[in-house]
């Protein structure tokens, strides 16, 4: 009922809204009204009422909401269940353990902290509690296991899609799923996949974007940044996870229709920083890998299959995420 609530407290805008258009819409009593909003202003929210005028909805509450981002989200979209957590080892283990038990395609789980976050290649992730957006999403696409791959591309997309929306920023990607702002990092993603040889059971991406992060350490100043530094406002992350689900569910929609990215081939190279740039194809961890094996090109794009097409004295290379690292010849694009 929360999500309803603030829904149509949303779209009234400037205006109030009744008690009794809320529980004739609703279906609900009175009673049942106020103690859900009496709960979203414990919640944060700022719900103003005046007598024969209704309810008014002033301002949002500063941590995440399930019910809040259940509100924005499309009514036909893929994400519809949002479960919301104070504290959690890890999203990701979190939505792996719901998919396990049963939970349907479009669970989204999201966290204010994470003790144990997941990065690539086994690194921890930093999420300090509050500022960030740290989810994961249960999937479950009727493909072959190696076609799932290609899920991780399809988040960049969408998250870069959505900050670009949602916070009127110009985003990028880093193949394969990095999103960059102005040159540097803002959001990371680890695909996790359970499968047999033939059949998936299920994939999760997890997603982590700094949001509102205010510094960063003097090792990462240089290639990583939150949405706050570069426009200096905080963000609504209710708002935002929803703005991510909402184009989420549009590319993914297109991805099952060929179960590759050629439908969105096109526009993922329009957002890739990398396009027509030098860059260095490391084979392994880039901070171990060993500089007289790595190979120079200049970057093409991507094929249907999510490989990064490079452009060597040898001839056109394509590069397969996992098996490499590639960045700029200079510093991280």
């Amino acid at each position: 009922m929360k999500k309803e609530i603030l829904r149509m407290l949303r779209e009234a805008g400037d205006d109030y809204i009744s008690g009794q258009i809320l529980c004739e819409k609703l279906g609900v009593s009175r009673q049942a009204v106020w103690k859900n909003i009496s709960q979203l202003k414990e919640a944060g929210y700022q719900i103003e009422s005046q007598p024969k005028k209704g309810y008014h909805l002033a301002g949002s509450a500063d941590r995440l909401v399930g019910a809040d981002i259940e509100s924005r989200l499309e009514k036909d979209g893929l994400c519809q269940k949002v479960e919301c957590l104070e504290k959690v080892d890890s999203t990701n283990t979190r939505a792996k353990q719901l998919a396990e038990l049963g939970e349907p395609e479009g669970t989204l789980v999201v966290a204010e902290e994470q003790t144990a976050g997941k990065g690539r290649r086994g690194r921890g992730w930093a999420s300090e509690p509050g500022i960030g957006i740290w989810m994961s999403l249960i999937l479950r696409p009727e493909l072959k296991p190696q076609q799932a791959a290609s899920v991780t591309l399809v988040a960049a997309m969408a998250v870069a899609s959505g900050i670009r929306e949602c916070c009127h920023l110009e985003t990028g990607i880093k193949w394969p799923n990095d999103v960059v702002v102005n040159g540097k990092k803002v959001c990371g993603i680890l695909t996790e996949t359970s499968s047999e040889p033939d059949y998936i059971h299920y994939v999760v991406p997890g997603i982590g974007i700094n949001a509102n992060t205010g510094e960063f350490p003097k090792e990462l100043s240089d290639k990583a940044t939150s949405i706050y530094l570069e426009t200096g406002k905080k963000t609504n992350r209710n708002a935002l996870i929803a703005e991510v689900m909402n184009a989420f569910s549009l590319y993914y929609g297109r991805y099952l229709q060929t179960g590759d990215l050629s439908l969105l081939q096109d526009e993922y190279n329009e957002m890739l920083v990398n396009r027509d740039r030098e860059v260095l194809v490391l084979y392994g961890m880039a901070e171990e890998a060993d500089p007289d094996k790595c190979q120079r090109g200049i970057a093409k794009g991507i094929t249907p299959a999510g490989a990064l097409i490079v452009e060597t004295e040898e001839g056109m290379k394509q590069v397969v995420s996992g098996e490499v690292s590639v960045r700029g010849v200079y510093g991280y694009i």
